[in-house]
């Protein structure tokens, strides 16, 4: 079996289970949703650029942690209840994982890109416009999630889930950024191998 069907049957399991009795379908949909557009476009794109099965991977990763917050809402995920009360914390933090991964993933395909399109030449700018990108994709969803409360009024706050910390929308693209940077130390070389070997084939 092709190993990318694999990944696509993966998908459409976890999107299928996280929908089956959510905390509510309005909340599910508007975070699951950056998912199915992520499916659609690399799905639409997938003949004229074939990302490394690196990085289609780990967004499988990010699809399902957006599956399992839009099942349970970022502020009820039951692992991080107890995580919350096991260590005495104020919040149920399992937001700042996935705000995490939107900076980590982001960072993958971001790189990606850059390097094969041959876009930048000086690597020594690569990291940091990188990080820059990732950074301004999460400041986009933070005024998306704004505007959808503003617009939905109390439907809309459990997609805030600010869970009544002020600093929520700071802290969040500040995990987007450390999440960023997190990749590029930890999985540049990595991808460089995986991409030296998708042009060998």
């Amino acid at each position: 079996m092709n190993k990318h069907i694999v990944l696509v049957v993966l998908f459409f399991a976890g999107l299928i289970i996280s929908a089956i009795r959510p905390h509510d379908y309005f909340t599910w949909l508007l975070e699951v949703f950056p998912a199915i557009i992520g499916f659609v476009v690399l799905a639409g794109t997938y003949k004229r650029f074939e990302f490394t099965y690196l990085t289609y991977v780990f967004i499988l990763i990010h699809c399902y942690i957006l599956f399992i917050g839009g099942h349970y809402t970022y502020a009820e995920v039951p692992a991080f209840n107890w995580v919350r009360d096991a260590f005495d914390q104020t919040r149920n933090n399992y937001d700042k994982v996935g705000h995490f991964a939107q900076g980590f993933v982001p960072a993958l395909i971001v790189r990606e890109l850059l390097i094969r399109m041959q876009v930048v030449q000086k690597r020594s700018w690569l990291h940091f416009l990188i990080v820059c990108v990732c950074t301004t994709i999460s400041v986009v969803y933070e005024f998306l999630e704004w505007l959808v409360a503003v617009l939905t009024g109390e439907a809309g706050d459990s997609f805030l889930g600010t869970q009544g910390y002020v600093w929520d929308t700071q802290s969040d693209m500040l995990y987007a950024m450390m999440g960023a940077i997190t990749m590029l130390i930890l999985l540049s070389k990595w991808q460089d191998r995986a991409i030296s070997a998708k042009r060998l084939e």
